[in-house]
């Protein structure tokens, strides 16, 4: 079994441990290769990273669905497929410094931790962010650095980064986090209206963004003083 976590803590014997290993195996080939996730690296992290530690518990008989599943605070943690889908786009290598925005309650960060150097991760919501560390610690991962504040502004204290994934919906170009990327570094983020939104996959090349629609998608939104007001989403 892997020494990260103990899933006979949260399932309660040999049989269920293995129903979860085949389940997340199950996910790899039907809704990672299936749709197109080729790179290797990125569907290795997803057979690793446990995902029934990062659900809710009354959720967790589905934590391998392909949907993404309520967390607390109103938010909820993506699908599968999205959270590989956008950490294809960045195509991280393990020398680098990640940012994220929005660490809900840590899956996507240890996705990252499991192809970056060093993941730096930022949550609006305190109660999500301690829960995240929790989880993060539980499964073994000890390259995230979390913070809980304004994710829209970026952490200029360890900028520039290589990569960086905003996971919740902007209402436009995050420019203070472009600012924030190396030149030559990648940025994906949603960005749309309301209930519905485009993947965006940003490169810098000096001072300009060099853009790629990457196709729908439907993101919580992202709160901050460079995002949406909790007023104005409503």
């Amino acid at each position: 079994m892997d020494a990260r976590g103990d899933d006979r803590s949260l399932c309660g014997g040999r049989l269920s441990v293995l129903n979860y290993r085949l389940s997340r195996e199950e996910m790899v080939l039907t809704q990672l290769e299936r749709r197109g996730i080729r790179d290797p690296r990125v569907l290795e992290a997803m057979r690793k990273v446990k995902r029934h530690h990062f659900v809710e518990p009354a959720f967790r008989d589905r934590s391998y669905d392909d949907t993404p599943l309520p967390i607390e605070e109103g938010q909820t943690i993506s699908q599968p497929y999205v959270v590989a889908r956008m950490t294809s786009l960045l195509r991280i290598q393990p020398t680098e410094k990640v940012l994220e925005v929005g660490t809900g309650s840590g899956y996507q960060a240890a996705v990252l931790a499991e192809l970056a150097h060093k993941v730096y991760s930022i949550e609006r919501h305190m109660v999500l962010m301690q829960k995240a560390r929790k989880n993060l610690e539980e499964q073994g991962y000890r390259n995230v650095v979390l913070k809980h504040g304004d994710g829209t502004i970026g952490w200029a204290e360890f900028a520039p980064f290589d990569k960086i994934i905003i996971t919740a919906a902007s209402p436009g170009f995050p420019k203070t986090l472009f600012g924030q990327i190396k030149d030559g570094g990648l940025m994906v983020f949603p960005m749309g209206e309301k209930r519905t939104q485009n993947l965006i996959l940003v490169e810098r090349k000096g001072d300009e963004a060099e853009t790629t629609d990457a196709g729908a998608v439907s993101f919580v939104p992202l709160i901050g003083r460079e995002g949406w007001s909790g007023s104005s989403y409503d």
